[in-house]
Order: structure tokens, then sequence, then C-alpha cells
């Protein structure tokens, strides 16, 4: 029997659960999740590899409205992988229903010359008149292809990856079979400590913060990782705010990071947080290629 491959691109509104679905889908954490809306910033691949068969998941930006130049470069990477794809899964958020978002986009997708998959995300925690509100609404707006899925969950996951492999062609196995992401370690390193930053700041402090890894280096023995990173902000008093008192918040961000970096790394993990400053970062191209957004 020939091996098979194809592409699938994510997309939904923010905080609809794309990165928790294909973590879940490739059985490890590629991609950060938080309940923060836009926490996806660069387009992350996710492999998922059989004996027969390899799928290709590209998490995307949630589509919004760009504010600045990194909100347009989200936005263009959403868009862009759109393209030269097997099929779209379209997330919506079952709780939520189809909301003015949505509809912006499923004016988009209409110019798609791929099949459209929509799955109505998060039926763990919505009503069943929630999602059967959703799906009604859905299926008058021309979607034919619905399924219900909890990506937190794991439901309807198994049936999704069997129905994906209808749409799969003969092809290449583009990736090797341990690899679940084509995503740098220093980048998914730098991403978790982000992710933990905005876990831990709530609202105190908004999307203004990037995360750079400055270095990652093994030490000779093989058994620790020295890791040192700094956390952007824009404002002096943001900056004191992700330090807190006598270091206190700074050193929960690392602790937190920190295990999830072990995890990943499979050793010990010696990581130096720094934060720095930087006005208006997120307009300034110099900085967003620096941190793996390029322009």
């Amino acid at each position: 029997m020939a091996y098979k491959s194809g592409f699938f691109s994510l997309i939904g509104c923010p905080n609809v659960g794309k990165s928790t679905l294909i973590n879940a889908l490739v059985g490890q954490k590629i991609s950060i999740v938080t309940d923060r809306a836009q926490t996806t910033r660069n387009r992350i691949t996710g492999v998922l590899t059989r004996d027969e068969y390899q799928m290709i998941f590209l998490d995307t930006p949630g589509m919004t409205t760009p504010k600045n130049k990194l909100g347009e470069y989200m936005q263009k990477t959403a868009a862009d992988s759109l393209a030269d794809v097997e099929a779209i899964l379209f997330l919506v958020d079952a709780r939520k229903g189809v909301g003015e978002r949505d509809r912006q986009i499923m004016e988009r997708l209409k110019l798609a010359k791929c099949p459209v998959l929509v799955l109505l995300n998060k039926c763990d925690i919505a009503t069943k008149l929630q999602a059967d509100e959703a799906e009604e609404d859905l299926r008058a707006a021309g979607f034919s292809e619905i399924h219900r899925i909890s990506a937190f969950k794991g439901t309807g996951l198994s049936e999704l990856e069997a129905l994906l492999v209808g749409y799969l062609t003969e092809g290449p196995q583009y990736f090797p079979p341990d690899m679940v992401t084509d995503q740098p370690e220093r980048l998914i390193c730098a991403e978790m400590i982000r992710e933990k930053a905005l876990e831990l700041l709530k609202d105190e402090v908004p999307h203004g913060i990037g995360v750079s890894m400055d270095k990652m280096q093994l030490r000779p023995d093989g058994q620790i990782m020295d890791c040192y990173a700094t956390i952007l902000c824009e404002r002096d008093s943001h900056k004191g705010i992700i330090i807190g008192r006598g270091g206190s918040m700074l050193k929960r961000i690392g602790s937190a990071a920190r295990a999830d970096m072990e995890w990943l790394l499979g050793v010990r993990v010696n990581l130096q947080l720094w934060v720095k400053i930087k006005d208006d970062w997120r307009n300034r191209q110099s900085v967003l290629n620096e941190l793996g957004y390029e322009g």
C-alpha cells in the first residue's frame, strides 16, 4: 500500500482551542495554551505520523483585526495557511456559538479552494442546546461537514483522525517519524516562558510582552541545560509587575516554565530570566525578526 500524507490548516477566532487541538492530535505540547486570546503568534507545524500516513497540521494565530506590525504579521500568517492544503479545519466554540468574528472568517472561507470541515469545539462545557444552535447556524451558512469535539478532553479526536485519512493523497513522509514539530527547541522554550507569564500576570500586563531565548547550552556532563532568556515589555510599569516585589513574580514565571522545559528537553534546566523595556516593540520589525516573527 502506498504511503499517504497531507496538510491541514486550523483556523478560527482567538481562544477557540486551536493550540489545544494540535497538541492533542500530535500527543505532545508544541503550541502554548492559555485562556488569553491571541496566544499563538507564529504558524506552528504539528506532525502526526503513523505507519501508513503522515498528517501535518498548521496551527495559526486567531483571526482578528491587526493593530500593529505584529498583528499584521499574525493575520498574514493565518491567511497564508489557507493555501495549498488538503482541507481547512474551521474551529467554532460550541458554547459561544457563531459570532460576528466567526461570520467574517466564514466569508473568507467561501473563497477556499479546498474542503472546509467545521469542528464544533468545547462540547464538553457547552450545553446540548448551545451546540445544537451553533450547528444549526453553521448549516444555514452552507457548511455540511460539522463534527463535535472536545480538544481538551480528547472527545471525538480518534474519529476526526480517521476522517482526515480520507483526505490524504499518495505522498512522501515529510518529517522523520519521531518529529512532532518543525519548530526549534529554542522557540518552543521561549513560548513556554511567554505562556507562563500570560497565565500568572492575568490582566495586569497586556499582550505587549515577548520572550527572546538568548542562549541555550548543554553542560559538558549532559545533565543540565543552561537557558538565558529576556522578557520584553513596553512600559516601565509593566517591568515592575513582571518582576514583582523582590523578584517574586519573575521567580514564579521561571519556576513554572522550567518544569515544562525540562519535560520537553529531557534534562534539568537552569533558567535565568531578565526583563527589558523596548518601547513599541510590536511595531519594530527588527525586534519582531529577533523573536522569530519574520516580515
